[in-house]
């Protein structure tokens, strides 16, 4: 069986911003991939209600999944209602335990955005439960004891909410995918005159290409990249697992800057 790798996010479109170009360059490499965002979406539109907003951005996330070649799941919280709770850690712990995988992306600890960080919290407690039986996931699910590397991607404009900055260790090159990436993020049309409204972007599309380019900048190295941590071993996989190294770093381009 191939590795699997997943990408774990709060909403629609938070994937294809920061994580897309990694997942591609697996699924390159002989990876499955596979795609959840947590929320529906809900909030992101002035135009539709809450239920119709909903329905379209599901529409979007699948598209975009399908143009990254990635298994989509669907969303099970609302946005601003992406809380560290019980209920909610059991459904993202059935879809670790469902799709095994050896490889995690998620948000960093910290964001800009509480519905981020709630997300990074619960995919880092799900992907720790996978082998505990007395953990009940919803739906039932059985445990499995692999080793499981989580990944951080970098926060918007590479610094905290205290605006700190954030520079990763880890860089990989996305050059040679971007454009699918843009491809993917494209999918999520309804998506433009929100995020003008709300966030100030004149252009989704042109706000992912400044930030790709920025973490490019940011490695010395590449023209568009992604920024990764790695998280702590301890309970998830042993001490030297880099399974995102092993896999791009050996590869024909030298894909990461340290």
């Amino acid at each position: 069986m191939p590795p699997t790798a997943i990408a774990i996010a709060a909403h629609p479109d938070d994937i294809e911003f920061r994580m897309a170009g990694t997942l591609l360059l697996l699924r390159a490499a002989g990876w499955k991939v596979h795609y959840l965002n947590l929320s529906a979406g809900n909030c992101g539109s002035a135009q539709y209600g809450p239920a119709e907003t909903a329905r379209r951005r599901r529409v979007e996330a699948k598209q975009a999944a399908g143009i990254l070649g990635a298994t989509w799941h669907p969303p099970f919280c609302r946005d601003l209602e992406i809380i560290y709770s019980i209920p909610t850690l059991r459904r993202v712990a059935a879809v670790i335990r469902e799709v095994q995988p050896s490889i995690v992306l998620t948000h960093p600890p910290v964001d800009y955005m509480e519905d981020h960080t709630a997300t990074c919290r619960l995919a880092v407690t799900a992907a720790f439960s996978r082998g505990m039986p007395n953990f009940k996931t919803v739906p039932a699910r059985p445990v499995f004891a692999g080793d499981v590397t989580v990944y951080h991607c970098t926060a918007h404009g590479l610094v905290d909410p205290l605006n700190r900055p954030m520079n990763p260790p880890i860089f990989v090159n996305t050059t040679a995918v971007h454009a699918k990436k843009l491809e993917a993020l494209a999918a999520h049309a309804s998506q433009q005159d929100w995020l003008d409204r709300s966030q100030g972007m004149n252009s989704y599309l042109q706000a992912a290409e400044d930030e790709s380019r920025l973490v490019g900048k940011a490695s010395g190295k590449f023209k568009h990249a992604e920024g990764w941590w790695r998280h702590s071993p301890i309970g998830f996989c042993t001490v030297d697992a880099d399974p995102l190294r092993a896999t791009l770093g050996n590869s024909a381009l030298p894909i990461f800057h340290f």
